[in-house]
């Protein structure tokens, strides 16, 4: 801890652990992550950080040569896409990548910012999260930029953000099925929850709509972007009566879930249900058949992101929200009805 750690030149972190009847080091644990402090201290000290706007100067404590890379889950396959385009940036820059898994819904942990604190990192991206207002303040702080990259929620105007053209992307996959005939379309997007899940289902009306065509509530599911979501989700959707003639799954994953229970309900793809995915993982066009799907970014969003971290910070500059394109790819598991196709 150097002496001459200021607050903008204006009060000391010495005048800060007096201020809250502590130590210097005490202070100095506070700041650097350390577990050996009460919950009670170090709610005292970092609520008179926030007060005094500290921020810990470019030249005090030395940051790893680290990117952290937050996700609250690992085990899908779009996860490995965001990894390697964060691996890509940070072997440019001659740093390593730190994988966490929050843990949590949609926002890390309470004890992961101990650890970031600890191995202060060239920087953060999270995926799908938010960001409690204490937690950006502690990274600020420190010093720890952060990017999200697919917000989870609509992030304050102060959050730098990567995502992609989610409306975009649902219209297009939608638009697709319509220019094929298709009247009575399913639609298993993600969380409803997630700001992507949302956009993408508003994407899906809007094409039905230009289409002259109602949205039926019925065939509108919330799924979870796994294989299992999409496979119990499309059961249900295609033991009715009047099932649908297309799904659109809001991924990948839970299109191939879709298949699945096209092949356990005896159905055949795309004669008797065309099947639309969404980010193009390299899964998709190994899938039988080929997988229609929307092209989302994914590595290219994280390389965006982990980018943003390592420009020069400029204070005065508004937080970006940067919007990436989404482009359909079509392959063999989207086609007309056979009502159409006959007529």
């Amino acid at each position: 801890m150097r002496g001459n750690d200021e607050v903008e030149g204006r009060v000391t972190l010495a005048a800060i652990a007096e201020q809250a009847g502590v130590s210097l080091s005490t202070v100095s644990k506070v700041l650097n992550g350390r577990s050996d402090v009460s919950e009670a201290t170090r709610g005292r000290v970092e609520e008179l950080l926030d007060t005094h706007g500290y921020r810990r100067r470019a030249q005090g404590a030395p940051q790893s040569p680290l990117i952290e890379l937050v996700f609250h889950e690992l085990d899908s396959i779009w996860a490995m896409e965001l990894i390697r385009g964060v691996e890509n940036v940070a072997k440019e820059n001659r740093a390593s990548v730190v994988l966490t898994e929050s843990g949590t819904r949609h926002a890390p942990a309470p004890d992961w910012i101990e650890g970031v604190l600890r191995r202060r990192p060239l920087g953060v991206v999270l995926v799908f999260s938010a960001l409690p207002d204490k937690v950006k303040k502690q990274l600020r702080s420190r010093a720890i930029p952060f990017v999200i990259v697919d917000p989870a929620g609509d992030p304050d105007p102060d959050v730098p953000s990567v995502g992609s053209a989610n409306w975009a992307g649902g219209l297009a996959a939608t638009r697709h099925l319509t220019d094929h005939h298709h009247e009575r379309i399913a639609i298993i997007t993600g969380p409803e929850d997630m700001m992507c899940s949302l956009a993408r289902l508003d994407g899906y009306r809007s094409a039905l709509a230009m289409a002259g065509l109602e949205v039926d509530p019925d065939l509108v599911r919330f799924g979870d972007f796994h294989v299992q979501g999409g496979f119990t989700h499309a059961m249900e959707l295609l033991e009715r009566p009047d099932r649908p003639t297309a799904v659109f799954a809001g991924s990948d994953l839970q299109a191939l879930g879709v298949l699945e229970a096209a092949r356990v309900k005896g159905l055949s793809v795309p004669e008797d249900l065309s099947v639309i995915g969404y980010d193009d993982v390299p899964l998709a066009q190994w899938s039988s058949p080929g997988l229609t799907t929307v092209h989302q970014p994914l590595r290219q969003m994280a390389e965006e992101a982990a980018r943003m971290l390592l420009r020069p910070h400029d204070p005065g500059r508004t937080a970006l929200r940067i919007e990436l394109a989404t482009h359909l790819v079509v392959r063999q598991s989207t086609a007309p009805p056979k009502s159409a196709a006959t007529s």
